[in-house]
């Protein structure tokens, strides 16, 4: 049995616990992962029906020009009536849609299905995409070793003079050096109080002496993601920011050696956010602790106060707490976990503790 053909029992084992008889899947990196078949569809219909017997069908346009997929597919062109051709291969009873299918197609696709009860059935996919199988395990471990060499190069290439935005650029080229297919999101490159700003867009900052600086960055090899935060210091720190970086990297660490099967995602949560605010900063930590990765820089599943569902096996999702000084500084220290049998395996291996670059 393929790969493809286990994950697809998988989401049918899914649909049955979710009492759905069809599930209708429009994600495209959904549709990649239980097929192989990667297309960018723009605005045209691009679908694969799941029944819960196994059996599929594929949504297809001429114009893709996908050739012999091995699967049962109907090829559409431009022109057809889109709805009328999915209403021939759905059947009474409760279909799960995507949470991606477009408004375009869902309702007249509900017109012509008036005896089909649609509900949401993203959880069917998502749940299963969750658990990575050994091969997503491998990509997603490459995919980090080049962002930890990127990393370390970028922490190497910061010189007098530079912007934020040039080294920015300078990831780009990193990335490309490896194969990449480009960004799991953009980069984050923060100066000073630039880094107060969570999302910070690079701009045309210039480093200088004192600042902090808040990296945060990932690729996409092989269609899966990295993603990884270090905070460092240029030329010199001063002892009020380099005592919150290491409550930052303390909470850090506190939370993954927590990390195991059974353990709830909120209570991960707070051994991380606990920490922060028994310092008195727990007001500047705002943002969820976490989020799942794979594909996407963020999939479905966080590591947030209102999660109370409990690690499995083989979840890769990351760990980031932050302290944020509006107008001041900011410091965030992220990394990629997979949740084993007994605890975590880390993704990420470059060092967190204070480092104070240009000395």
């Amino acid at each position: 049995m393929n790969k493809y053909r286990k994950r697809i029992e998988r989401v049918c084992a899914e649909m049955k616990k979710a009492g759905i008889g069809q599930l209708m899947v429009n994600d495209r990196l959904g549709i990649y992962y239980l097929t192989g078949i990667d297309v960018m569809p723009f605005e045209r219909f691009w679908a694969f029906l799941i029944n819960d017997d196994g059996s599929t069908v594929l949504f297809d346009n001429k114009l893709f020009a996908l050739g012999d997929t091995g699967l049962n597919t109907v090829t559409l062109t431009d022109t057809d009536d889109v709805a009328a051709a999915v209403a021939k291969h759905i059947k009474p009873g409760n279909m799960g849609v995507d949470k991606n299918m477009a408004a375009r197609f869902l309702l007249p696709i509900m017109d012509a299905c008036s005896d089909t009860n649609m509900v949401l059935g993203s959880d069917c996919v998502d749940n299963v995409r969750a658990r990575k199988d050994e091969e997503e395990k491998r990509l997603m471990r490459r995919a980090s070793e080049i962002n930890d060499i990127c990393m370390e190069r970028l922490a190497a290439y910061i010189h007098d003079g530079v912007t934020e935005k040039e080294c920015a650029d300078y990831l780009d080229r990193c990335y490309a050096e490896f194969g990449c297919e480009g960004l799991a999101f953009d980069s984050i490159v923060s100066f000073g109080a630039n880094a107060a700003d969570p999302h910070h867009s690079p701009d045309g900052t210039v480093v200088k002496e004192g600042d902090c600086i808040v990296i945060d960055i990932g690729c996409r090899k092989d269609h899966y993601c990295s993603d990884m935060t270090r905070t460092y210091f240029w030329k010199k720190a001063d002892p009020k920011y380099t005592a919150i970086h290491d409550l930052v990297r303390e909470a850090n660490e506190k939370a993954e050696k927590l990390i195991r099967p059974g353990v709830r995602f909120c209570d991960i949560d707070a051994e991380a956010r606990n920490h922060i605010s028994a310092a008195g900063y727990g007001e500047y930590f705002t943002h969820r602790l976490g989020h799942f990765i794979g594909m996407e820089d963020h999939e479905k599943g966080d590591v947030s106060s209102v999660n109370t569902n409990t690690v499995q096996p083989d979840m890769i999702f990351s760990i980031e707490p932050g302290v944020y000084l509006p107008g001041e500084f900011g410091a965030r220290v992220e990394d990629l976990v997979i949740a084993t049998e007994d605890g975590c395996e880390l993704l990420n291996h470059v060092d967190k503790h204070v480092k104070i670059l240009g000395i």
